[in-house]
C-alpha cells in the first residue's frame, strides 16, 4: 500500500428532501437559479430538508480497504453513490483518480429485457471499458459468475444471486483502481463469496483501492485497513478496524446519546478492581488497562478470572486442559438476575468463541439489591495455542429492551501454550483409526 492519495473528500453534505412535492419544487427553484446566476441555497437547509451527510472528510490511500459500516440511515450507501458519482454533494468536494468501478445496488445497470451477454457489454461500456476489452475478458466474465448456461437468458429470469454474480465478474474484471463495493457480497452462496474475496485480495495486493459498506463486521475486520463508522450522516470513527468496531457495539447499546458525547471509558487497574470490600481476586491477574467499558451500571462487574481446576489463578494455559473462567456479578437494583456473558477475541478483535447464562439455560432468579454471585464456566481449552482476549458483559431485558448493564471489552489478555504442530484456531480432538484393506 502507498502513499498517493485516491479518493480525497473535503467537508462533504448531501441533503434530501422527505417529500416529493417539496423535492420537485426546490428543482425547479434550483434551477431557475442556476439559469439567472443566483447565488446558490445548496449550504441551507429548507423546510422539509435534512441532511443525509454533513462535514464528512477522509482520504483512502492507493491499494487501501476500506469499511464503512453504521446503523441503517447512518449515510453509508449516500458516500458510496457520491464517490461513485451516481449523485453530487451539496456542499464539500470529492476528488476521484483513476477508473472507478462500483457495484452500489442489486442489478444495477442492468436492464431486465436484456440478455446476460448483453448485460455485459452493456455494464462494461458504462464502466469505461472499450468493446475490444470487453470482447476479450467475456469468457472470463462468465465463468467467473458461473452463468455459462445461463448467459443468453433474459436478465429478469435471474435469481437476486445470479444478478451478483454478474454484476460482481464485470466490475471485478474491468480492473479499477477504485472499487465500489454496497453489501452485494452478502447474497451469493459461500462459494462465491470465497472467490471474490480471494479476487479483493488480489485487488489489493496489485494496488486497487476498495471502499466497501457492509453490516458484517467479521469482513470489516477480516479485510479491511482501515473502517468508518458514521452515525446520523457524520463520521463518529475513522480508525483501525478494531477500534471503530468497539464503538459501533458501544452505539448498538447507547443509541441515544450523541456522537459528540460517546467516547470509549478507559478503565485503569485499580478501577478494575474497585470493589475491595468483594474482592477475592484482586492483583492475581495482569488487567488490560485500556480496557473499553460501558453500560448502565443496573448490574455490574466488579472482577473476574481464569483458575484451574485447584482453584488457582492463571493467565497461562496450556492446550486442551479444563479450566474455570469465574465471573462476579453485584446487582445494584432489586431485579431479575443479570444474564452473564464472555466471549474469546484474538488480536484483530475477531470473536473466537462465547456463550452465556441465556444460552446454557441457567436461571439464577430474582435478586435483592446488593446481592452477589459469582458465575463458573467450566470447559476445556479447545484453542490452538497463542495469544488472546477475554472480554465480559451482564445484560438483562428492561421493559422488553434488552439493555447491556456492564460491558468490559479485552478485560484481560491471556496465553495458551502446547506442544506439536496445529492447524487453524481450534483443535477439533480428533481421534484416527487407520487398518489394510485388500
Amino acid at each position: 500500500m502507498s502513499n498517493e492519495v485516491i479518493i480525497s473528500a473535503e467537508n462533504v453534505g448531501k441533503k434530501f428532501c422527505r417529500y416529493l412535492n417539496s423535492t420537485l419544487v426546490y428543482g425547479i427553484k434550483d434551477v431557475a437559479r442556476d439559469i439567472l446566476g443566483l447565488t446558490s441555497m445548496s449550504s441551507e437547509l429548507r423546510r422539509d430538508e435534512f441532511w443525509a451527510l454533513k462535514d464528512v472528510s477522509f482520504e483512502v490511500k492507493r491499494g487501501e480497504c476500506l469499511g464503512l459500516i453504521g446503523s441503517n440511515g447512518a449515510g453509508k450507501s449516500t458516500l458510496l453513490k457520491l464517490l461513485n458519482g451516481v449523485i453530487l454533494p451539496d456542499v464539500g468536494t470529492i476528488r476521484m483518480y483513476g477508473r472507478v468501478g462500483g457495484l452500489l445496488e442489486l442489478g444495477a445497470g442492468f436492464h431486465p429485457m436484456l440478455s446476460g451477454r448483453e448485460s455485459i457489454h452493456l455494464s462494461g461500456a458504462i464502466l469505461g471499458l472499450e468493446k475490444k476489452e470487453i470482447e476479450d475478458k467475456f469468457d472470463a466474465i462468465v465463468e467467473f459468475a458461473g452463468l455459462v448456461d445461463f448467459i443468453d437468458s433474459p436478465v429478469k429470469y435471474y435469481s437476486s444471486g445470479m444478478y451478483v454474480r454478474l454484476g460482481f465478474a464485470v466490475a471485478a474484471h474491468a480492473e479499477p483502481d477504485v472499487l465500489l463495493i454496497d453489501e452485494a457480497l452478502a447474497v451469493g452462496d459461500v462459494l462465491f463469496q470465497t472467490k471474490c474475496f480471494e479476487k479483493l485480495k488480489e485487488f489489493k495486493e496489485n494496488g486497487t483501492t476498495i471502499v466497501f459498506v457492509t453490516h458484517s463486521l467479521d469482513l470489516v475486520r477480516s479485510h479491511c485497513n482501515r473502517a468508518l463508522l458514521l452515525h446520523k450522516g457524520e463520521i463518529l470513527v475513522n480508525q483501525s478496524p478494531k477500534l471503530v468496531i468497539d464503538e459501533y457495539n458501544r452505539l448498538t447499546v447507547t443509541p441515544r446519546e450523541a456522537p459528540n458525547k460517546i467516547h470509549p471509558h478507559k478503565i485503569s487497574r485499580a478501577e478494575g478492581t474497585v470493589c475491595s470490600n468483594e474482592s477475592e481476586w484482586g492483583g492475581l491477574f495482569r488487567l488490560n488497562p485500556h480496557e473499553d467499558r460501558y453500560g448502565s451500571r443496573k448490574a455490574e462487574i466488579p472482577e473476574a478470572g481464569i483458575f484451574d481446576l485447584d482453584n488457582l489463578p492463571v493467565q497461562v494455559l496450556e492446550h486442551n486442559h479444563e479450566y474455570l473462567l469465574k465471573v462476579r456479578i453485584r446487582h445494584n437494583e432489586s431485579m431479575p438476575a443479570a444474564i452473564v456473558a464472555y466471549t474469546i477475541r484474538d488480536a484483530n478483535g475477531q470473536v473466537l468463541c462465547g456463550t452465556n447464562t441465556f444460552y446454557e439455560n441457567i436461571d439464577m432468579g430474582f435478586m435483592k439489591i446488593g446481592a452477589t454471585v459469582v458465575v463458573v464456566f467450566r470447559h476445556k481449552v479447545r484453542l490452538n495455542p497463542g495469544e488472546y482476549l477475554l472480554s465480559l458483559g451482564c445484560a438483562g431485558w428492561d421493559d422488553g429492551h434488552y439493555t447491556v448493564y456492564d460491558r468490559r471489552f479485552d478485560y484481560m489478555t491471556f496465553r495458551i501454550v502446547g506442544a506439536g504442530p496445529r492447524v487453524g484456531l481450534f483443535d477439533p480432538g480428533c481421534t484416527v483409526e487407520w487398518k489394510k484393506s485388500n
